[in-house]
This record gives C-alpha cells, sequence and structure tokens, in this order.
C-alpha cells in the first residue's frame, strides 16, 4: 500500500508539473476583447491605430497627441483586460503633457491572434516602428514605459531599440522567481518556459531608467523592484509607492505623477 501510495503522489506530481508546463501560458496571460472606453470618454483627441505583427496577428492602439509635446510614451500595459481598462493612466500621462501611444497585445482587445513572450515582443516592436517610421519621431523623443507583465515587454524593447528612456514601475526580476515564490513546491525554475528576464536585461540596459514599486504589492513582492534598480546603470531614480499592485500609482498620487514628471524632462532635455 505505501508503495502504490508514492506511485500515485508521484504520478499526480508529474502531472501538475506538466500542467504547469504546458498550460502555464494560462496563469500569465489573461486578455479581454471587449473594449468599454476609449479616450473620447475622457475628453482626449485620439487616432485609431492598427498594425500587422506578424502573420494572423496585428497591433491595435491608441495615439493620443498632446499639443505641443515634444515627448511621446509608449506604454506597455499588464497582464490583464486591454488599453481601454487603462484610462486613468492614459488621462494622467496626457496631464504631464506628453504623446501617448498605448497599445494591446495580440490576443486583447481589437489586437489578433494569441499572445506569447515572443508575439508581445513583436507587438512592442511594431508600435515602435510606427512611432519611429510612421510618425518619424527620433529614439531620443520616446520613453518606453511598462507596468507590471509589461515591464518585461518594456525592458526587451529598450535593450533592442535604445529610448530617450525606460519606466519599469511593478516590475519583476523574472516570471520564474515570481512562479517560484507562489509555488514553491514546483521546480519553477526548470518548467517554465515564459521568462520576462528582466533582472538580466538591467545589466546591460544603459539608458536612463525610472523604477517604481509599492511597499504594499500583493502581487509583485516589492524586493523584486530594489533587486532590478540595484542591478541597473546610472543614471536611475526609484520611487517608492504605497498601495495595491493595481492602484498604487492612484493611491500615490501627487509624488507618483511629480516623479513621471521629473523623469520626463531629465530624459527630454
Amino acid at each position: 500500500m505505501l508503495v502504490s501510495l508514492i506511485t500515485i503522489v508521484v504520478a499526480v506530481y508529474g502531472g501538475l508539473c506538466l500542467c504547469l508546463y504546458f498550460y502555464q501560458a494560462r496563469l500569465v496571460y489573461f486578455p479581454s476583447t471587449a473594449l468599454h472606453a476609449t479616450p473620447q470618454s475622457l475628453g482626449l483627441a485620439y487616432e485609431n491605430v492598427q498594425l500587422p505583427s506578424g502573420a494572423q496577428t496585428s497591433v491595435h492602439g491608441w495615439y493620443i497627441p498632446s499639443e505641443h509635446a515634444t515627448l511621446t510614451v509608449l506604454f506597455c500595459h499588464g497582464n490583464g483586460g486591454n488599453i481601454s481598462d487603462r484610462p486613468q493612466t492614459i488621462e494622467l500621462l496626457h496631464n504631464l503633457g506628453v504623446n501617448v501611444l498605448i497599445f494591446d497585445y495580440a490576443g486583447y482587445g481589437e489586437s489578433r491572434g494569441s499572445p506569447s513572450e515572443a508575439q508581445t515582443y513583436q507587438d512592442a516592436l511594431t508600435a515602435w516602428n510606427y512611432l519611429t517610421q510612421e510618425r518619424k519621431l527620433t529614439p531620443k523623443s520616446i520613453v518606453v514605459f511598462g507596468r507590471s507583465l509589461g515591464s518585461g515587454i518594456a525592458s526587451w524593447l529598450a535593450a533592442e531599440v535604445k529610448p530617450a528612456g525606460l519606466v519599469m514601475e511593478a516590475a519583476f526580476t523574472s516570471v520564474p522567481d515570481v512562479g517560484a515564490k507562489r509555488y514553491p513546491l514546483f521546480p519553477i525554475q526548470w518548467l517554465a518556459r515564459i521568462r520576462y528576464d528582466n533582472a538580466s536585461r538591467m545589466k546591460t540596459l544603459n539608458i536612463p531608467t525610472l523604477f517604481a514599486h509599492s511597499v504594499d504589492d500583493e502581487t509583485i513582492p516589492f524586493e523584486h523592484g530594489r533587486t532590478l534598480y540595484r542591478l541597473a546603470a546610472e543614471p536611475k531614480t526609484f520611487l517608492e509607492m504605497t498601495g495595491s499592485h493595481n492602484d498604487a500609482f492612484l493611491q500615490t498620487g501627487e509624488r507618483y505623477a511629480k516623479a513621471l514628471s521629473n523623469f520626463f524632462h531629465s530624459v527630454g532635455t
């Protein structure tokens, strides 16, 4: 009976490992397709952007101009919902006097296809090429901004294209590091096919970077943000926020807006 019990436990454990390996995308990406608002809901003029991003995939986004802006923010959002769930972010950035391009990854909102690590990288590069090739913006006039999952996409893009600056908000060292904390009984470092390795990229990036992380973050531990900050080269800034993972930028309020404004001014001159 003991041998049978051990066999059953091993089989169940092995089956769970296989599930984590083959179905991990379902633990990382949580897209929604319905757009329930647009920047017009905020009284903001905007342009719809629809761009091919590989075979059978496309990127949909919104370009929100700001009068007299000299800096443009390319915003990479988190793993849930779609761009219509970020009205506060759009309004806040617009009020800081920057142009904004916010886009959805494949499978999110009106972007066609299915999300994967490689595809989200391609989607971000497609959005970047739209700014630099179609809108004729220079790399030195663009800040790449990544929040939560978007930090892994933003850091990859920044390493590829060298923008004026990088914002890493609620960022993780890597997806396997987050998974290992959440599923301590499993060898996540071996099982993880989705990695978004921010820690490795911080060692090679050489651009101005603002890190923002909440001490109350219940999803990505605060220490992840501090670790990334320690790994990054100068010039770098760290903003300690308060509040939950999804609402810290709102709860931190004026300090958050001031930190972004100061960073934009520092890289835009």
